[in-house]
């Protein structure tokens, strides 16, 4: 069976109006895109300059052996770091245990431990699959009202449209990373991701897995002991 491939339209008529298909596939696929940029405009922050919040939130990253990825000990380390400084209270670390030998919320969390965040203080969401699925949870599931948002920088502005649609008042910290292959193959992925995004901001599907309020936050949030940026105040 022989395929026929696709003729260039002969008359000047047709050429016009392919050009004119392509155009508008080509702007109807930057829209998303556009959306993501225009309204996390006044959003992005550093460590350096992150507002105070009860919560910060850390998306998952992958695990490699186990342990976090690079990418995510990197997130992992600014929620440290704005702990350390008194900045935020509680880490609400969100991301893949959907099966036995996979668990990237316990693996955040030891992580975490190590590099001087109380494990009280640490609160893990098992079932962030995606991240709108881990905003939804963290308004619905733990309370979060308002948190400080950690990833990557090509995906943090998805983070913080999407938790903002969920209804969460969200800053968002985007790491530094290096421009390896991960990194570019991430920023190529968030143009296909944001049409998603998009139609979750419109739609609001529940996530993969809802279930009953869970107290962790607020109890993370009454644990003794203050950050080493709080002492004296």
């Amino acid at each position: 069976m022989r395929i026929r491939r696709p003729r260039w339209p002969r008359t000047r008529t047709g050429q016009r109006r392919l050009v004119q298909a392509v155009m508008a596939v080509c702007v109807l696929a930057l829209l998303p895109v556009t959306w993501l940029y225009v309204s996390t405009a006044d959003r992005l922050r550093t460590t350096a300059d992150a507002p105070r919040a009860d919560v910060a939130v850390v998306f998952g990253a992958g695990l490699w052996r186990g342990e976090p990825s690079p990418y995510l000990a990197h997130r992992l380390d600014a929620a440290a770091k704005l702990y350390r400084a008194g900045r935020i209270k509680v880490v609400l670390v969100t991301g893949d245990n959907s099966r036995e030998d996979y668990d990237e919320p316990d693996a955040m969390r030891a992580y975490l431990t190590r590099h001087g965040v109380p494990d009280a203080r640490i609160v893990s969401d098992y079932a962030g699959f995606d991240t709108w699925d881990s905003c939804v949870r963290a308004r619905k599931i733990f309370g979060v009202d308002r948190a400080v948002l950690i990833s990557q920088g090509f995906h943090i502005r998805r983070a913080v449209a999407l938790c903002e649609a969920a209804g969460v008042d969200s800053y968002g910290v985007g790491v530094d990373a290096k421009h390896d292959a991960t990194w570019y193959y991430g920023g190529t992925r968030e143009v296909f991701a944001a049409g998603k995004a998009a139609l979750d901001a419109v739609f609001r599907p529940d996530p993969r897995f809802l279930g009953p309020r869970e107290p962790g936050v607020a109890r993370a949030l009454a644990a003794g002991g203050l950050p080493a940026g709080d002492a004296g105040r």
